[in-house]
């Protein structure tokens, strides 16, 4: 190359440098800090971060210490008290093992699925049920305001339950135990048995008396019960130090209270097993009426234990799952946590009818013997001839085998007179026939049964330590569903809001450990939960499926998981679930509508339960209470599609860069071909609705889309050109 050609080309090198300076130096310092971020995406450094939607305040998502720590949480929160005093019960009141194949059917067809599809949801996108809702479609952001509300609901009674088992955990480190006799009353001239005591139980006495002190209607409150009301404080001040910190606090505790109710469980069922009569009760148990099996209310009810059961529309599993890294196996956490849940119930109800068995049999023996001593006296008084009874027969050591032989005869032989008698059949199966649940299974029968036991303080310390850890699991994921949207929302403090909800709900509280409190926590129980979470969750299937897209959720799935879910999803979530969910509904509704609304009042003169209709404003507190928490729906569909109120975001999500990654990714409602959870790299997702994109490529890194903005494109297509050869200069 000859000389002066050097230097020709020198001084075009020199003149290229300084141009590009100059055109460089006119790019506003908006351009300075973004030619200093790269925009790539790391998969195998991605870290957990998040804005929120609108927002460029950076926000640091935590997440779980361990895949165990997770699915502990998970399991702490559908496994609660419904598992144990629930599910038996309905168990023994549809057809017994065959209430297990309802069950199982509606599982596979509602309950996995739902629960599969709020896992997948929660987990990639990140938020809390509000903002996940807010996400797919703003104008059905009130599906996540209504999950929230309806926690709220739940963990105002919740807590209350949690209450009551400290009351009687506290109680139970005296033997005998305070439930075990009924008391004495002592007056001037004698002392006497409490006759509302004598005329029900010691147990009974003790649950209505002792603990609640309860009123005879809902109208008479007869003042706050001082003793549930420390109990109560002292429930909401575990749950509020337990969630101060979020699943870093909470975390850890699933430890323990998610564990501890098994080897409760296991202990309970080894110990139940060897105590006489408990095969009794497995046997009955397990017993199948195949014939109630096929009445519509079995089915009715087996779907609603299963929605339930799991937590579907609450917002904790979304919360939960939204703490967890977006490629983790959601599909296999959504079977595991299932079948755990069914497991747990069949072992609960094993447990709880090993020891009903063994409570029917002692009552059994006590019935053979009454009327064994009746029988011996109108042998003596001549009602009965002696030639009845067969020979063999010992009054003073006879079986039950042996009573219902002498039994039988004399049905047979006085049947005209046999009424006046007044005897007894004294069958075990008559005893468990008698169905209980709830607070009835747990306060009543089951601490009888424990009065029985050998070193009954020990056994009843475990039972009300485990209910309280069965509460506390499922009031940490209640909680989560109110606190994480919130936070995510409208980005306060979580140790703050935390204190603040647990204050309020305190406060609320008192109306439930008033002496009449115990019939708000069932008006509560009864319609604050059931047909605002029904709908709750026909409309998250439809905003996925229908809004979203069947086929674009099943794709994220495969991006997400690393391969496809099986088709038998996609025909459940798009066709079997919402029919069989929008069944449930209508039937519930049904349901209501046919079942006069009132509640069981304890009489105190008559010592026993009536049932009394809701007064006019009982009716109005019902209502309201179901209008509160489905009303968000409504309210944020029209002020959205009304715009009644500005909303900056724009796009439901935002561009936002840190360190060089895209957080978010925009999302355009109306022609957005992208997936809402992404899979791919951005580079692999045609931007929405513009007509030329624009990129910015960097050595090493892949090229990625970005939202066009004049200012920035004469950068880029200087960045993207193609470096010249130094013979062309």
């Amino acid at each position: 190359m000859p000389k002066n050609s050097k230097v020709v080309k020198r001084e075009l090198d020199d003149e290229v440098i300084e141009s590009v300076k100059d055109l460089l130096s006119n790019e506003d310092s908006s351009d300075d800090a973004f030619k200093k971020s790269e925009l790539m995406v790391d998969d195998q450094e991605e870290k957990d971060v998040d804005v929120e939607e609108g927002s460029d305040v950076e926000d640091e998502r935590p997440a779980w210490n361990s895949k165990l720590q997770y699915i502990l949480a998970q399991v702490g929160f559908s496994v609660g008290l419904g598992n144990v005093w629930r599910f038996p019960y309905l168990c023994q009141k549809n057809g017994g093992g065959a209430y297990l194949v309802p069950y199982l059917i509606l599982l596979l067809i509602i309950g996995i699925p739902l629960f599969f599809l709020e896992l997948a949801v929660g987990q990639r996108i990140r938020r809390g049920s509000i903002g996940v809702w807010n996400y797919i479609s703003p104008k059905l952001g009130g599906i996540g305001f209504a999950s929230c509300v309806v926690c709220f609901f739940v963990a105002l009674y919740y807590n209350v339950i949690i209450g009551w088992s400290l009351f009687y955990f506290s109680q139970s480190f005296q033997h005998p135990l305070p439930w075990d006799q009924c008391p004495l009353v002592k007056n001037s001239s004698h002392t006497f048995v409490e006759p509302e005591c004598e005329k029900s139980s010691a147990t009974t006495y003790y649950w209505y008396r002792e603990a609640l002190n309860i009123s005879s209607s809902l109208s008479e409150s007869g003042g706050l019960n001082w003793k549930m009301t420390i109990c109560l404080l002292a429930a909401w001040v575990m749950v509020c130090l337990a969630m101060i910190k979020g699943i870093q606090s909470s975390g850890k505790i699933m430890y323990f209270s998610s564990l501890f109710p098994y080897v409760v469980l296991l202990c309970f069922l080894i110990r139940g097993l060897l105590l006489n009569g408990s095969v009794d009760g497995i046997r009955h148990m397990f017993t199948p009426k195949l014939e109630i099996m096929l009445e519509p209310k079995v089915w009715r009810e087996a779907a609603t234990q299963v929605f339930f059961a799991l937590g579907l529309g609450f917002g904790g599993v979304i919360a939960f799952s939204s703490y967890n890294k977006r490629d983790n196996n959601c599909h296999f956490d959504a079977v595991l946590v299932s079948f755990i849940n069914f497991f747990t119930s069949v072992l609960a109800t094993l447990v709880v009818f090993a020891v009903l068995g063994f409570k029917a049999n002692i009552i059994n023996e006590k019935c053979v013997i009454q009327n064994s001593e009746k029988i011996l006296k109108l042998l003596k008084m001549g009602n009965l001839s002696q030639d009845m009874i067969p020979h063999h027969i010992n009054f003073s050591s006879i079986t039950a085998e042996d009573y219902n032989l002498v039994y039988d005869i004399i049905q047979k032989v006085k049947e005209e007179e046999f009424d006046s008698l007044g005897l007894k059949s004294c069958q075990i199966e008559d005893e468990l026939n008698k169905a209980v649940q709830g607070t009835g299974l747990a306060f009543i029968a089951f601490t009888e049964a424990m009065t029985h036991f050998p070193a009954s303080p020990f056994w009843s310390v475990m039972f009300f330590l485990m209910l309280v850890n069965l509460g506390l699991g499922s009031m940490f994921g209640t909680i989560e569903g109110i606190i994480t949207p919130i936070v995510d929302t409208f980005k306060v403090r979580k140790e703050i809001l935390t204190v603040i909800c647990c204050l309020i709900a305190f406060f609320i509280g008192l109306i439930f450990v008033q002496r009449s409190g115990n019939y708000f926590v069932t008006m509560f129980d009864d319609y604050s939960a059931t047909l605002p979470l029904l709908i709750v969750v026909i409309l998250e299937n439809i905003a996925v499926i229908r809004i979203y897209g069947i086929d674009k959720f099943m794709e994220d799935l495969k991006d997400m998981l690393g391969f496809s879910p099986s088709q038998y999803y996609y025909y459940m979530w798009k066709y079997v679930s919402p029919f069989v969910l929008l069944c449930l509904l209508v039937a519930s509704i049904v349901q209501m509508g046919l079942s006069p609304p009132g509640y069981n009042a304890w009489i105190e003169d008559m010592a026993t339960e009536e049932f009394h209709s809701y007064p006019t404003w009982g009716m109005i507190v019902c209502i309201s209470l179901m209008v509160l928490a489905i009303l968000p729906v409504p309210i944020v569909f029209v002020v959205r599609h009304c715009n009644l109120i500005d909303d900056s975001s724009g796009s439901l999500a935002s561009v936002s860069y840190k360190r060089g990654r895209i957080i978010k990714e925009p999302v355009n409602l109306e022609g957005d071909s992208t997936s809402l959870i992404h899979g791919k790299s951005p580079s692999e997702v045609p931007s929405p609705n513009f007509g030329k994109n624009i990129y910015r490529k960097q050595t090493g890194s892949p090229t990625l889309d970005t939202a066009p903005n004049g200012r920035y494109g004469i950068g880029y297509l200087m960045a993207d050109m193609p470096d010249m050869p130094e013979s062309d200069l």
